[in-house]
Protein backbone atom coordinates (compact mmCIF):
# COMPACT_ATOMS: atom_id res chain seq x y z
CA UNK A 1 0.00 0.00 0.00
CA UNK A 2 1.35 3.47 -0.85
CA UNK A 3 1.99 5.80 2.05
CA UNK A 4 -0.80 8.38 2.39
CA UNK A 5 0.22 11.86 3.61
CA UNK A 6 -1.42 13.30 6.71
CA UNK A 7 -3.32 15.76 4.52
CA UNK A 8 -3.69 14.21 1.11
CA UNK A 9 -5.30 17.38 -0.28
CA UNK A 10 -2.19 19.43 0.49
CA UNK A 11 -0.10 20.62 -2.46
CA UNK A 12 2.82 21.79 -0.32
CA UNK A 13 6.08 21.23 -2.16
CA UNK A 14 4.40 21.03 -5.57
CA UNK A 15 4.75 23.40 -8.52
CA UNK A 16 1.63 24.03 -10.60
CA UNK A 17 1.29 25.74 -13.97
CA UNK A 18 -2.10 27.17 -14.92
CA UNK A 19 -2.28 28.45 -18.47
CA UNK A 20 -4.49 31.43 -19.24
CA UNK A 21 -4.65 32.38 -15.57
CA UNK A 22 -4.73 36.19 -15.54
CA UNK A 23 -8.54 36.25 -15.71
CA UNK A 24 -11.67 34.16 -15.25
CA UNK A 25 -11.60 30.48 -14.38
CA UNK A 26 -7.84 30.23 -14.76
CA UNK A 27 -7.24 32.97 -12.21
CA UNK A 28 -9.62 31.30 -9.74
CA UNK A 29 -7.93 27.92 -10.15
CA UNK A 30 -4.46 29.41 -9.72
CA UNK A 31 -5.57 30.98 -6.44
CA UNK A 32 -7.15 27.70 -5.28
CA UNK A 33 -3.96 25.74 -5.99
CA UNK A 34 -1.91 28.42 -4.24
CA UNK A 35 -4.15 28.26 -1.16
CA UNK A 36 -3.64 24.48 -1.12
CA UNK A 37 0.11 25.07 -0.81
CA UNK A 38 1.45 24.89 -4.38
CA UNK A 39 3.87 27.34 -5.90
CA UNK A 40 1.92 28.54 -8.94
CA UNK A 41 3.12 29.67 -12.34
CA UNK A 42 0.47 32.02 -13.73
CA UNK A 43 0.47 32.39 -17.51
CA UNK A 44 -0.87 35.00 -19.91
CA UNK A 45 -0.36 35.88 -23.57
CA UNK A 46 -1.59 39.48 -23.87
CA UNK A 47 -2.49 42.51 -21.74
CA UNK A 48 0.50 42.71 -19.43
CA UNK A 49 -1.07 45.41 -17.23
CA UNK A 50 -4.08 43.21 -16.47
CA UNK A 51 -1.87 40.19 -15.82
CA UNK A 52 0.33 42.14 -13.40
CA UNK A 53 -2.76 43.36 -11.55
CA UNK A 54 -4.05 39.78 -11.22
CA UNK A 55 -0.67 38.57 -10.01
CA UNK A 56 -0.58 41.35 -7.41
CA UNK A 57 -3.96 40.12 -6.15
CA UNK A 58 -2.55 36.59 -6.01
CA UNK A 59 0.45 37.75 -3.97
CA UNK A 60 -1.74 39.88 -1.67
CA UNK A 61 -3.34 36.63 -0.50
CA UNK A 62 0.06 35.50 0.75
CA UNK A 63 0.47 32.95 -2.05
CA UNK A 64 3.73 31.95 -3.74
CA UNK A 65 4.27 31.97 -7.48
CA UNK A 66 5.48 33.86 -10.52
CA UNK A 67 4.00 35.35 -13.70
CA UNK A 68 5.02 34.17 -17.17
CA UNK A 69 4.09 35.60 -20.57
CA UNK A 70 3.82 32.99 -23.33
CA UNK A 71 1.69 32.04 -26.29
CA UNK A 72 0.86 28.44 -25.38
CA UNK A 73 0.16 27.57 -29.01
CA UNK A 74 3.79 28.35 -29.88
CA UNK A 75 6.31 25.53 -29.49
CA UNK A 76 9.14 28.03 -28.90
CA UNK A 77 7.17 29.99 -26.28
CA UNK A 78 6.14 26.85 -24.41
CA UNK A 79 9.75 25.62 -24.25
CA UNK A 80 10.99 29.03 -23.08
CA UNK A 81 8.28 29.33 -20.42
CA UNK A 82 8.92 25.80 -19.16
CA UNK A 83 12.63 26.57 -18.72
CA UNK A 84 11.83 29.82 -16.90
CA UNK A 85 9.35 28.15 -14.53
CA UNK A 86 11.83 25.39 -13.70
CA UNK A 87 14.51 27.98 -12.94
CA UNK A 88 12.30 30.25 -10.80
CA UNK A 89 9.91 27.86 -9.06
CA UNK A 90 11.15 24.33 -9.78
CA UNK A 91 10.02 21.57 -12.16
CA UNK A 92 6.29 21.48 -12.94
CA UNK A 93 4.40 18.74 -11.07
CA UNK A 94 0.87 19.86 -11.98
CA UNK A 95 -0.26 21.41 -15.24
CA UNK A 96 -3.75 22.85 -15.74
CA UNK A 97 -4.49 23.26 -19.45
CA UNK A 98 -6.91 26.15 -19.36
CA UNK A 99 -5.86 28.75 -21.97
CA UNK A 100 -8.56 29.66 -24.45
CA UNK A 101 -9.50 32.18 -27.12
CA UNK A 102 -12.71 33.82 -28.32
CA UNK A 103 -15.46 31.32 -29.11
CA UNK A 104 -18.18 32.97 -31.22
CA UNK A 105 -21.24 30.90 -32.03
CA UNK A 106 -21.94 30.87 -35.78
CA UNK A 107 -23.63 28.69 -38.38
CA UNK A 108 -21.07 26.41 -39.98
CA UNK A 109 -21.27 28.36 -43.25
CA UNK A 110 -19.91 31.44 -41.46
CA UNK A 111 -16.74 29.76 -40.19
CA UNK A 112 -13.58 29.39 -42.24
CA UNK A 113 -10.79 26.86 -41.80
CA UNK A 114 -8.48 29.45 -40.21
CA UNK A 115 -10.90 29.70 -37.29
CA UNK A 116 -11.14 25.91 -36.97
CA UNK A 117 -7.33 25.79 -36.97
CA UNK A 118 -7.21 28.35 -34.15
CA UNK A 119 -9.50 26.15 -32.06
CA UNK A 120 -7.33 23.11 -32.76
CA UNK A 121 -4.20 25.05 -31.84
CA UNK A 122 -5.62 26.08 -28.46
CA UNK A 123 -7.29 22.84 -27.45
CA UNK A 124 -5.17 20.12 -29.03
CA UNK A 125 -1.79 21.57 -30.02
CA UNK A 126 -1.30 23.54 -26.80
CA UNK A 127 -2.15 20.61 -24.46
CA UNK A 128 0.23 18.43 -26.47
CA UNK A 129 3.10 20.94 -26.29
CA UNK A 130 2.68 21.60 -22.57
CA UNK A 131 2.26 17.95 -21.65
CA UNK A 132 5.33 16.97 -23.63
CA UNK A 133 7.40 19.69 -21.93
CA UNK A 134 6.37 18.63 -18.41
CA UNK A 135 6.55 14.85 -18.82
CA UNK A 136 10.28 14.17 -18.31
CA UNK A 137 10.18 15.46 -14.73
CA UNK A 138 6.84 13.80 -13.96
CA UNK A 139 8.07 10.45 -15.28
CA UNK A 140 11.38 10.74 -13.43
CA UNK A 141 9.64 11.26 -10.08
CA UNK A 142 6.77 8.90 -10.95
CA UNK A 143 4.18 11.50 -9.99
CA UNK A 144 2.32 14.10 -11.99
CA UNK A 145 -1.07 15.67 -12.57
CA UNK A 146 -2.33 16.78 -15.97
CA UNK A 147 -5.70 18.52 -15.78
CA UNK A 148 -7.45 19.51 -18.99
CA UNK A 149 -10.15 22.16 -18.81
CA UNK A 150 -12.78 20.95 -21.24
CA UNK A 151 -16.40 21.93 -21.64
CA UNK A 152 -19.89 20.57 -21.24
CA UNK A 153 -20.51 21.41 -24.92
CA UNK A 154 -19.04 18.05 -25.96
CA UNK A 155 -21.71 16.20 -23.98
CA UNK A 156 -24.50 18.60 -24.95
CA UNK A 157 -23.74 19.00 -28.66
CA UNK A 158 -24.42 22.74 -28.65
CA UNK A 159 -25.52 23.96 -32.12
CA UNK A 160 -23.85 26.79 -34.07
CA UNK A 161 -20.62 25.99 -32.21
CA UNK A 162 -19.02 23.32 -34.38
CA UNK A 163 -15.44 24.65 -34.32
CA UNK A 164 -15.24 24.89 -30.54
CA UNK A 165 -17.12 21.65 -29.89
CA UNK A 166 -14.99 19.73 -32.37
CA UNK A 167 -11.73 20.99 -30.86
CA UNK A 168 -12.91 20.35 -27.29
CA UNK A 169 -13.97 16.86 -28.39
CA UNK A 170 -10.44 16.34 -29.66
CA UNK A 171 -9.02 17.50 -26.34
CA UNK A 172 -11.35 15.03 -24.62
CA UNK A 173 -9.97 12.20 -26.73
CA UNK A 174 -6.42 13.37 -26.04
CA UNK A 175 -6.87 13.20 -22.27
CA UNK A 176 -8.59 9.81 -22.35
CA UNK A 177 -5.87 8.20 -24.48
CA UNK A 178 -3.06 9.86 -22.52
CA UNK A 179 -4.50 8.68 -19.20
CA UNK A 180 -3.96 5.04 -20.08
CA UNK A 181 -0.50 5.73 -21.47
CA UNK A 182 0.75 7.57 -18.38
CA UNK A 183 -1.00 5.66 -15.59
CA UNK A 184 1.89 3.18 -15.15
CA UNK A 185 4.17 6.17 -14.48
CA UNK A 186 2.13 7.49 -11.54
CA UNK A 187 0.76 10.36 -13.65
CA UNK A 188 -2.98 11.01 -13.74
CA UNK A 189 -4.76 12.78 -16.60
CA UNK A 190 -8.25 14.12 -16.00
CA UNK A 191 -10.62 16.75 -17.31
CA UNK A 192 -12.85 19.35 -15.67
CA UNK A 193 -15.78 20.27 -17.93
CA UNK A 194 -17.33 23.52 -16.67
CA UNK A 195 -20.68 24.82 -17.71
CA UNK A 196 -21.10 28.39 -18.85
CA UNK A 197 -19.70 30.40 -15.97
CA UNK A 198 -19.80 34.09 -16.93
CA UNK A 199 -16.41 35.80 -16.63
CA UNK A 200 -14.84 38.92 -18.15
CA UNK A 201 -14.99 37.75 -21.76
CA UNK A 202 -18.75 37.15 -21.52
CA UNK A 203 -19.61 40.76 -20.64
CA UNK A 204 -20.92 41.54 -24.15
CA UNK A 205 -22.80 38.27 -24.70
CA UNK A 206 -26.51 38.76 -25.54
CA UNK A 207 -28.68 38.86 -22.44
CA UNK A 208 -31.29 36.63 -24.08
CA UNK A 209 -28.65 33.95 -24.58
CA UNK A 210 -27.61 34.21 -20.94
CA UNK A 211 -31.20 34.07 -19.72
CA UNK A 212 -31.94 31.00 -21.80
CA UNK A 213 -28.95 29.10 -20.42
CA UNK A 214 -29.57 30.22 -16.83
CA UNK A 215 -33.10 28.80 -16.97
CA UNK A 216 -31.70 25.31 -17.68
CA UNK A 217 -29.44 25.00 -14.62
CA UNK A 218 -30.96 22.53 -12.12
CA UNK A 219 -29.31 24.05 -9.03
CA UNK A 220 -31.06 27.32 -9.93
CA UNK A 221 -28.09 29.67 -9.90
CA UNK A 222 -25.20 30.76 -12.10
CA UNK A 223 -21.87 29.09 -11.55
CA UNK A 224 -19.02 31.27 -10.31
CA UNK A 225 -15.27 30.77 -10.90
CA UNK A 226 -14.64 29.53 -7.36
CA UNK A 227 -17.01 26.61 -8.02
CA UNK A 228 -14.01 24.97 -9.72
CA UNK A 229 -11.79 25.24 -6.62
CA UNK A 230 -12.63 21.88 -5.09
CA UNK A 231 -12.45 20.03 -8.39
CA UNK A 232 -9.03 21.36 -9.39
CA UNK A 233 -7.46 20.87 -5.94
CA UNK A 234 -8.82 17.32 -5.71
CA UNK A 235 -7.53 16.34 -9.16
CA UNK A 236 -4.15 17.99 -8.44
CA UNK A 237 -3.69 16.28 -5.09
CA UNK A 238 -2.73 12.88 -3.72
CA UNK A 239 -6.42 12.38 -2.89
CA UNK A 240 -7.10 11.63 -6.58
CA UNK A 241 -4.24 9.15 -7.10
CA UNK A 242 -6.67 6.38 -8.14
CA UNK A 243 -8.67 8.64 -10.48
CA UNK A 244 -7.55 9.02 -14.09
CA UNK A 245 -9.10 9.35 -17.54
CA UNK A 246 -12.21 10.93 -16.04
CA UNK A 247 -14.28 14.01 -16.89
CA UNK A 248 -15.81 15.91 -13.99
CA UNK A 249 -18.68 18.18 -15.05
CA UNK A 250 -19.02 21.34 -12.96
CA UNK A 251 -22.28 22.79 -14.24
CA UNK A 252 -24.97 22.59 -11.59
CA UNK A 253 -26.32 19.29 -12.89
CA UNK A 254 -27.08 20.43 -16.43
CA UNK A 255 -25.60 17.37 -18.13
CA UNK A 256 -27.78 14.94 -16.16
CA UNK A 257 -30.98 16.48 -17.57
Amino acid sequence: MPKVPANNFSLAGRVALVTGSSTGLGKAMAIALGKAGAKVALNYANNTARAKKSFAEFQALGLTGALFKADVTSEADVAKMHRAITKQLGPVDIVVLNATCDQPQKPIEDYDWAFYQRMIDFFIKSPFLLTRACLPHMKAQRWGRIINIGSEVVARGVPNFTAYVAAKGGQNGFHRSLAGELAPHGITVNMIAPGWIPVERHEKDPQALKDGYRALIPVNRWGIPSDLDGAVVFLASEASSFVTGQTLHVNGGLTVC
